[in-house]
């Protein structure tokens, strides 16, 4: 079954239209069986790679999918991206570099995914990074110098899953 982590594209898409536009070639980092791809394929969005380090969840993302030109589905490892230099004009993370950051070898890993987006994004492109860290940690990470990126940090509200009644002030 499809499965988000953290939002879905109805909740990012005020917040990353300004950056990323339907003719854009995407890298979606890390994508795993996330709608995320498919509802912005819905909306225009008809250059989509997405990639996934786990050979089942992208062979049964590429059969569901198949049917989407322009919207393809590769198994690689983030830390290794096998594609030129200067390849895309954004690259969306959401949750990618969270789950490296828990991992082992975390900042190791970190770094070389990190610089791999750096690679494969073109001049001014831009990486979107969807994290529940703490803005000052992810900054350790991004602002680096040898990126050179300009970096922003906006807030998304979280997504309220099945939540209609409101809640008591003991629940929030």
């Amino acid at each position: 079954e499809p499965f988000d982590w953290y939002q879905r594209w109805a909740g990012l898409k005020d917040t990353v239209v300004g950056y990323v536009q339907p003719t854009h070639c995407v890298l979606m980092l890390g994508s795993g069986n996330s709608r995320l791809s498919e509802e912005m394929y819905e909306e225009g969005y008809h250059n989509i790679t997405n990639i996934d380090i786990s050979q089942v969840v992208t062979k049964a993302m590429q059969e569901k999918y198949r049917d989407k030109p322009g919207m393809t589905y590769v198994q690689m490892d983030a830390r290794s991206i096998e594609v030129p230099d200067q390849n895309f004009n954004v690259v969306l993370d959401k949750a990618t570099i969270d789950s490296i950051l828990c991992g082992e070898g975390s900042t190791h890993n970190a770094q070389k995914v990190l610089s791999e987006v750096s690679r494969v994004l073109v001049p001014n492109g831009v990486y979107i990074a969807i994290s529940h860290g703490q803005p000052s940690y992810r900054l350790t990470y991004l602002q680096r110098p040898e990126f050179g990126w300009n970096v922003q940090v906006k807030t998304v509200q979280k997504p309220m899953m099945g939540m209609t009644a409101s809640l008591s002030a003991d629940d929030k």
